[in-house]
């Protein structure tokens, strides 16, 4: 009985955290697409009341939320236009990911024989590169812009997507209203989209959800490196490296931002999480 009452109250505690990430994550996502008319300044704008501030961070106050940075520019709208540049490249990188990792993993699982085992052969190849390395190479090679770091991040990303669509589209072949299916003529284009990619939906959801999350820590990385986003266009990346010399000095200028980038992590993380155990009946009845 103890233990059951322990299950339950985990079970709830995990409820209320869904929650407030969903909450939290709605509230980046609003403020990401009204950045420009919740953003009390331009993020590029150096001038304040006539005067120009530079090399003299000002720290938080009524007239600057989170202060302004070393040019003088209003750290509370670039961090408002920094998410929406973090949810622009997420949502590109992660649909291309998708799209590409799903088309590679249900052709693999469904055709079988040589074209399954090139194409996985060409995924195993894929992830024996540190996802990391080979996106600071992809960008090296391409001009950095918010278009290219999106189909960086997506081309180190499919294979994951590819891996895990490839094991369940194997499962779902064998399994008999498949073979139902086939035993009354429908063929392999009505067996493929009717039968066993709607049941990959919600895989591709929760890893799409959980897909942000990743993105914007890779985002974050490239540009901290100089190779992602590049200025004057906004990123927590790249606030964080045009300020890591004030650290000591006005610590709130690579605080916040930073604390940006972990809250939008885990508030993705956590909604992905929620979504998989409850598009998953075995998960769900788990937690209930």
């Amino acid at each position: 009985m103890n233990l059951f009452s322990s299950l339950r109250r985990t079970a709830s505690r995990y409820t209320k955290m869904a929650r407030l990430a969903a909450v939290l994550a709605s509230a980046i996502v609003l403020a990401a697409i009204a950045a420009p008319w919740i953003a009390p300044h331009p993020p590029e704008l150096t001038f304040f009341d006539g005067l120009t501030i530079e090399g003299a961070p000002l720290p938080p106050s009524l007239q600057y939320w989170f202060g302004t940075d070393l040019l003088g520019r209003d750290l509370f709208s670039r961090v408002i236009f920094g998410a929406q540049t973090s949810l622009v490249i997420g949502l590109l990188a992660n649909g291309i990911a998708l799209a590409v990792g799903t088309l590679v993993g249900v052709l693999a699982g469904f055709l079988r024989g040589w074209v399954g085992t090139a194409l996985m052969r060409f995924t195993d190849l894929m992830m024996c590169f540190p996802a990391l390395l080979l996106a600071i190479v992809l960008s090296a090679i391409f001009t950095p812009s918010l278009w290219i770091v999106a189909m960086v991040i997506a081309m180190v990303n499919w294979v994951q997507i590819a891996r895990v669509v490839y094991t369940q589209t194997i499962s779902l072949a064998e399994r008999g209203f498949v073979e139902a299916a086939r035993s009354l003529g429908a063929g392999p284009a009505r067996i493929l989209f009717r039968h066993i990619v709607p049941h990959l939906v919600p895989t591709l959801v929760v890893y799409g959800t959980l897909g942000i999350a990743t993105t914007v820590l890779l985002e974050a990385t490239l540009s901290f490196l100089g190779i992602g986003v590049q200025p004057p266009t906004p990123s927590w990346g790249n606030i964080i490296f045009e300020n890591q010399s004030y650290f000591t000095t006005a610590p709130w200028l690579v605080f916040i931002p930073g604390a940006a980038i972990v809250l939008m992590a885990v508030c993705f993380n956590l909604l992905g999480d929620a979504l998989r155990v409850a598009l998953d009946p075995t998960l769900a009845a788990r937690r209930t």
